[in-house]
Formats: structure tokens, C-alpha cells, sequence
């Protein structure tokens, strides 16, 4: 009769420590006998956010901002138009009136360039991203004897189209497709200047020639650029969005 009841009041005294231990935190060094649950994959936005914060960080650190510094306007200006002189030996000398000695020395330098906020956007079928890379510059038309003669700023925006693709070894890949800027997205404004007429003329000429040739200009120097980052991205966020693409699933969330 004894051993029962001590069994009993064991047995009772065992559920009530089991009941309390199962509040406890475990030790560290102590694990759940469960199965592991899987990583969730990353949301459609995160991935958004991942691409192109990653193709930000690439076109800088790949030199794009030397890129836009060093573009030739000066070269291009002079040339403007097919003939040896261009803008300098026409419309400047005109203004040479109003402004003595401008002809001696003509310099247009690029400064403060920048690569603004990237956009992302899905093609309907799904397959394709179109990726919008906005650039910055300043620009600062300077004479020998005046000095600064206008200042402009100049935003452009390229659009970028990538694809994902299969090698031979069936491993997949972002490329390149068409690199072009936006129709129409070049804007010139004038931050500051001289006010003559003749310098109106001159604006109105440079924008001119700016609008014909640095879309084309920007497009060749950075296009090559952005190839190259495609190739050297992180290459689990590269299948992770090559493989959304290649199914045709929604990626880009549009808001």
C-alpha cells in the first residue's frame, strides 16, 4: 500500500515539474527537436529595392560620376554644326561686341554630376525590366577676360531594358537589352548668367546643339558602364529575379 501511494504522489510530483519547466527558456546550447523551417523568399519589393539599390552602388563605384565629368562638350560645341569653328566662329562672334576678348577662350566644364534615384518597372508580359537611371550635371560655359558666363543644369535620363537568359549550362543570367535615353527627358535651365540679348542667342544656340548631341553622348559612355555592373551583381539576387522573370512572375509592384 505504501509503494502505491508513493508512486502516486511521484507521479504527481513529476506532472507538476514538467508543467513548470515547459515555461522556461531552453539553455543555449539546447535545441527543439523540431524540424527547421525554411527561410521565407524575399518579397517582390525587397528584391526591387535590392536591384536597384545594387545597380546604384555599381554605377558609382564603376565610376560614372568621372564618366559624366569628363564628357567632351567643349570638342562637340566647337564642332557643331560640321564645320571647324561651329558655335565659337558663329554665333560668338556676334557676341564679341557686347562682350569683348569672348572669342579668345571658350570653356564649357561639367560639374556636380549626379545620379538621382533609380525607377523600376515590370513589362506586361512579365519578362522584362525597364530600369530608368536619372543623371545630374551642371554646366559652366566660362570666357578667359569675363570668366563665368552662364551656368546651366542639365538633368537626362537613360532607360535601361534587362532581360534574363539561359546559357548552354542552363544557368541563367541578366543581360543588357536596349540602352536609350528617354525621348524628350533632356532638360536645360539656366541657374545663372549674364542678361545682354546676345547672350540669350548664345543660350539658345547651346541648348540647341545639347539637345542633338548629349543624349547620344551620355548614352555611349554610361551604356557600357551599366553592362559591365549587370555582370558583376550579387549572383543569388541575380537568380532570385532571373528566375521571376524567365516564369513571367509579377516582380515590381506598382503603387
Amino acid at each position: 500500500m505504501f509503494q502505491i501511494g508513493g508512486l502516486l504522489v511521484f507521479c504527481g510530483l513529476l506532472a507538476q515539474t514538467t508543467a513548470q519547466l515547459a515555461g522556461l527558456p531552453l539553455p543555449l546550447n539546447q535545441a527543439l527537436p523540431l524540424a527547421v523551417t525554411p527561410a521565407l523568399p524575399s518579397s517582390p519589393t525587397d528584391l526591387a529595392g535590392s536591384l536597384t539599390g545594387a545597380l546604384s552602388s555599381s554605377l558609382l563605384s564603376g565610376g560614372l560620376l568621372d564618366i559624366l565629368e569628363n564628357l567632351p562638350l567643349l570638342d562637340i560645341v566647337k564642332t557643331a554644326g560640321g564645320t571647324s569653328s561651329g558655335l565659337l566662329g558663329g554665333l560668338l562672334g556676334k557676341v564679341t561686341s557686347v562682350i569683348p576678348g569672348l572669342n579668345n577662350l571658350i570653356d564649357i566644364k561639367v560639374t556636380n554630376p549626379q545620379l538621382l534615384e533609380l525607377g523600376l518597372v515590370q513589362s506586361p508580359d512579365g519578362h522584362r525590366l525597364y530600369v530608368t537611371i536619372p543623371l545630374g550635371m551642371d554646366l559652366n560655359v566660362n570666357t578667359q577676360l569675363v570668366g563665368s558666363l552662364l551656368k546651366l543644369a542639365v538633368k537626362l535620363n537613360l532607360t535601361v531594358e534587362i532581360l534574363a537568359v539561359k546559357d548552354e549550362q542552363q544557368k541563367i543570367h541578366l543581360v543588357l537589352g536596349d540602352c536609350t535615353h528617354s525621348p524628350g527627358s533632356l532638360r536645360v535651365s539656366v541657374l545663372d548668367g549674364l542678361n545682354p540679348l546676345p547672350i540669350q542667342s548664345l543660350l539658345d544656340s547651346l541648348t540647341g546643339i545639347l539637345n542633338k548631341v548629349l543624349p547620344e553622348l551620355v548614352q555611349g559612355k554610361v551604356c557600357p558602364l551599366v553592362n559591365g555592373v549587370l555582370s558583376r551583381l550579387d549572383v543569388t539576387l541575380v537568380h532570385d529575379i532571373a528566375d521571376i522573370l524567365i516564369h513571367g512572375l509579377e516582380f515590381v509592384i506598382k503603387v
